[in-house]
């Protein structure tokens, strides 16, 4: 019992009084996942409008591929990138693999699908709501697009925030691509990892702490996010 009480208290004190190795790879962690995020939407965002208003043969069959990419296995898509970026792969002569921007890649992949799903659904929802008033208005897809994606941009960003909760907790795939190396690409998740195999709990336990306080913030700034879409648009 008092391993464990000694093991918070000195996490705790890693915290408080900023300890550099810490800072270092909490700094990697979110820059690593803001990129990540940031691309995913630019790229899921419109992506996920467009099939909302789209209407073509083998539709429905897209729509189920994207839902079911929500749940790829961190792993796999790990082990798809370090293929692509290794060595003997097509893209090896980039030398990006064991990388910050590698793991960018891992991490994309990865939300991309959460956050063009997500969007997907928002924007058909309104566009069943607002389609007649769009229409009257001779409104092109383009526009109807923006227009969609700037009225429901608080519900979309619940979407986004859900991507980067996904993005900062991953572990598998960033582990394979990144290598967890000290300095380089050590982020949090793999850190606990690390760290509680060698032992050093205190240090697994204050990134610990640090990456479930993200977590919630994320968690309770979406839901406030939501509440108030809701209340605008009810």
């Amino acid at each position: 019992m008092s391993e464990f009480t000694q093991g918070f208290s000195t996490a705790f004190a890693l915290i408080a009084t900023a300890n550099s190795e810490l800072l270092a790879i909490i700094t990697l962690s979110l820059k690593v996942s803001s990129t990540a995020v940031l691309i995913a939407s630019a790229l899921a965002l419109p992506f996920g409008a467009w099939l909302a208003l789209s209407f073509f043969p083998g539709r429905q069959i897209v729509i189920a591929i994207l839902n079911g990419m929500m749940g790829l296995p961190p792993v796999v898509v790990g082990l798809l990138i370090y293929l692509l970026l290794s060595r003997a792969g097509p893209m090896g002569a980039l030398g990006l693999l064991f990388t910050p921007t590698a793991m960018v890649v891992a991490q994309t992949l990865l939300i991309f699908p959460i956050i063009a799903a997500l969007a997907r659904q928002v924007i058909e929802d309104a566009w069943s709501e607002y389609r007649e008033q769009l229409m009257s208005l001779n409104a092109s897809r383009l526009q109807s697009m923006v227009a969609l994606l700037w009225d429901m941009r608080f519900t979309l960003l619940t979407a986004v925030l859900a991507g980067f909760g996904r993005a900062i907790a991953e572990v598998g795939a960033v582990m394979i691509v990144g290598g967890n190396i000290d300095g380089v690409t050590r982020v949090m998740t793999t850190a606990i990892s690390l760290e509680t195999s060698k032992g050093d709990l205190a240090m697994a336990l204050a990134l610990g702490v640090v990456l479930i306080t993200i977590v919630v913030i994320i968690n309770a700034i979406a839901q406030i996010v939501k509440t108030t879409a809701m209340r605008r648009h009810g």
